[in-house]
């Protein structure tokens, strides 16, 4: 049993009880950050304000939202819109903020990717992160469902026809998943269930998780430098600040993210009250009718690159259909980017910068992703210069693969040999 003594105060009273201090020790006033680092490490903190305004909008919308085939439509565009007081600002609030969380984890994942800090012990923090990209494009494409428009049914009637694809329970899988045989009132119940409830229930696990994960690896710096932490934090704590190569993640590092989450601010309620547009698609605005089908059939912004490789295979290879090679690339396409610590074969944490090959690499990798994603947006059987839409996918597509599979290893590899 504890041996608990007469409290000197409130906060001593719970530190008996719940070792508050020595929790917030390990967790914050001596977690130490390197010095070394620039504002684009603060985009984790900024990932998790964008939740919190996802959560808080997602609360205030949920209110009013009828998850009702033939309700959801009016409620979201004529009741929340309408009729709500400042209803229009929450729907904003929350469609802005789904659209910028995958522009920050853009972002962050490039970051990491450009400085290579994702291997060297900080496999687990990579992983962690992926698993969160992938949830999130669960948890964003589950709610553009909701609204119940043209593009919210298509899109669900493309994405969950994927399923069918799954060898020998493909069909019934697809029919479990809808709830019915085509896209309906069911389905639209389920995908509600997933984006209030389930899914954002597997993030807070998972955001935990890979905070948790950032403990004892600590976070990389700009040179890649292998540092002592615990060297340098006694250092930090003994009072010599300057000399140490850390500061606390509280006060240090946190009041600078603060910062340039205030500054984000800015930016993110300029697009709130003046440029929303971008992030709600104007088919969406004509409610759902499974007897006409819009002309072009298209995911979000942030979607387009991995349905660009989807359908960038239009050709069967023996007894693999065009639309099963697709699937498979699509797949990949998704888990690709969290196998780069064991693709990656050299032990070398550096920026890519230090690495020619690495950084033609790292700028082929993000150009080519950039160009999947314009010609997701444009029809497949478009064409420029001549050249059809859906061979420039192809070659497109072949390359992504190629960098990931190919590229990757054997840049590294000389890289090791190189040494």
């Amino acid at each position: 049993m504890a041996n608990i003594k007469k409290s000197t105060s409130l906060g001593d009273w719970f530190d008996q009880r719940l070792a508050v201090k020595k929790f917030w020790n390990v967790m914050a006033a001596e977690y130490w950050i390197p010095k070394n680092i620039s504002f684009l490490w603060a985009m984790g903190v900024i990932l998790l304000a964008l939740f919190v305004i996802l959560f808080v909008s997602g609360l205030m919308l949920v209110m009013y939202y009828k998850p009702d085939a033939k309700l959801a439509f009016d409620s979201v565009n004529y009741t929340i819109m309408q009729e709500v007081e400042y209803g229009w600002l929450w729907r904003h609030m929350h469609g802005i903020a789904a659209s910028i969380t995958f522009l920050i984890i853009y972002i962050h994942t490039f970051t990491g990717i450009y400085y290579r800090s994702y291997k060297n012990g900080r496999e687990m923090i990579w992983v962690s992160g992926i698993l969160l990209f992938i949830i999130f494009s669960a948890e964003a494409f589950s709610g553009y469902m909701l609204p119940w428009g043209q593009m919210s049914y298509w899109a669900a009637q493309v994405i969950t026809q994927l399923f069918g694809g799954v060898p020998i329970i493909g069909d019934a899988l697809v029919e479990w998943i809808r709830g019915d045989y085509a896209v309906s009132d069911p389905t639209l119940t389920r995908f509600y269930m997933l984006h209030v409830c389930l899914l954002p229930i597997v993030i807070i696990a998972v955001i935990a998780f890979h905070f948790y994960s950032l403990r004892f690896p600590h976070v990389n710096n700009l040179d890649g430098e292998e540092i002592d932490f615990d060297l340098e934090g006694e250092k930090y704590l003994s009072g010599k600040v300057k000399e140490s190569k850390v500061i606390p993640f509280w006060p240090g590092f946190l009041a600078k993210d603060f910062f340039y989450v205030s500054i984000f601010m800015i930016f993110f309620f300029y697009l709130v009250g003046f440029n929303y547009n971008f992030a709600m698609d104007p088919i969406n605005f004509e409610p759902a009718n499974s007897l006409k089908t819009p002309t072009h059939i298209y995911p979000e912004w942030y979607f387009l690159w991995q349905y660009e490789i989807l359908r960038g295979f239009f050709f069967d290879i023996g007894p693999l259909k065009a639309s099963d090679i697709g699937l498979i690339a699509f797949s990949f396409a998704g888990v690709s980017l969290g196998l780069l610590p064991w693709l990656d074969r050299s032990d070398v944490v550096a920026p890519a910068h230090k690495n020619r090959g690495f950084f033609i690499w790292f700028w082929v990798l993000l150009v080519d992703m950039i160009l999947l994603s314009i010609f997701g947006k444009l029809p497949a059987d478009g064409s420029i210069m001549g050249i059809n839409n859906t061979y420039i996918g192809f070659v497109l597509s072949i390359l992504y693969i190629g960098l990931i599979v190919v590229f990757l290893p054997l840049i590294t590899i000389l890289e090791r040999k190189g040494r």
